[in-house]
């Protein structure tokens, strides 16, 4: 089966967001997307009642932890991991949780990129190739795909979505053989993933500014 899964949202338990539970679930559901995983910053406080909540939707565990070089994306992940560590130490302690790790928005404005020996040597599972919330979108996902080729691993999309109207602008499509989160999770390790859909509009990044 293929699914359509946004794998980068945020909710209210981090720090720069404001939507609920209800509302990214409701959301979900208008946009016709089988699932979601919550990549909230630091915390996975906002996976219990996702969890509880989803009905026939998929939801994965996740959070987004801040590393020294990059940001990183943790799937099916059990317990918080420390921000501020090296890159390659975080991705050892989300393996340790039997987590898939995937490099956020590698290629983006104003934040540096690691370089290739280190992704390599970080041993990353996969590479968000499509950020919808970074500008230009089209321009980073080119040289994203283009270093996702080069390293040979798996692409990803999400939203990146810190505002309910922005929630599944970019997305995963993933096969696999069921909806079972180890076996998801599994596909995505395995590359059976393209990434989707387009970016946010520069009106709606100024608002995410307040401007």
């Amino acid at each position: 089966m293929r699914l359509r899964l946004d794998l980068h949202v945020h909710t209210l338990h981090s720090f720069d967001c404001r939507i609920t539970i209800d509302e990214l679930l409701k959301r979900c559901r208008e946009k016709e997307l089988d699932g979601f995983a919550i990549t909230d910053h630091g915390t996975i406080d906002g996976v219990p009642e996702a969890l509880e909540k989803k009905g026939n939707l998929v939801v994965i565990p996740g959070i987004e932890v801040s590393t020294g070089a990059a940001d990183v994306l943790a799937l099916n992940i059990q317990e918080p991991v420390s921000a501020g560590l090296g890159l390659a130490e975080t991705v050892e302690k989300i393996h340790e949780q039997g987590a898939v790790t995937v490099l956020a928005h590698p290629h983006s404005l104003f934040r540096p990129v690691p370089k290739d020996r280190e992704i390599i040597e970080a041993k990353l599972d996969a590479l968000e190739v499509a950020n919808a919330s970074h500008l230009p979108f089209k321009l980073m996902q080119r040289r994203n795909e283009a270093l996702a080729e080069r390293l040979k691993l798996p692409a990803t999309g999400g939203s990146d979505s810190h505002f309910l109207e922005t929630l599944g602008r970019a997305y995963t499509i993933i096969e696999t053989d069921s909806k079972e989160i180890d076996e998801v999770v599994s596909s995505i390790r395995r590359g059976r993933t393209e990434a989707a859909g387009k970016g946010v509009s520069i009106l709606e990044k100024l608002r995410r500014f307040g401007l």
